[in-house]
């Protein structure tokens, strides 16, 4: 597994959440994304968990 810095995770997250969400927002009803990124020990590096909540 690479080893990703926190700044580098972030960007890669941004970029796959922004191709995921483009254009889906008319389809379904109003939701918010929550992102939240953790430190997963297992793992010995950040990982993102994403709730949906609605508006």
């Amino acid at each position: 597994m690479a080893k990703l810095t926190r700044r580098g995770f972030i960007g890669t997250a941004a970029a796959a959440g922004a191709l995921r969400g483009a254009g889906v927002s008319v389809a379904r009803p109003q939701m918010r994304r929550i992102l939240t990124l953790v430190y997963d020990k297992s793992l010995g590096m950040m990982r993102a968990v994403e709730r949906l909540v609605p508006k």
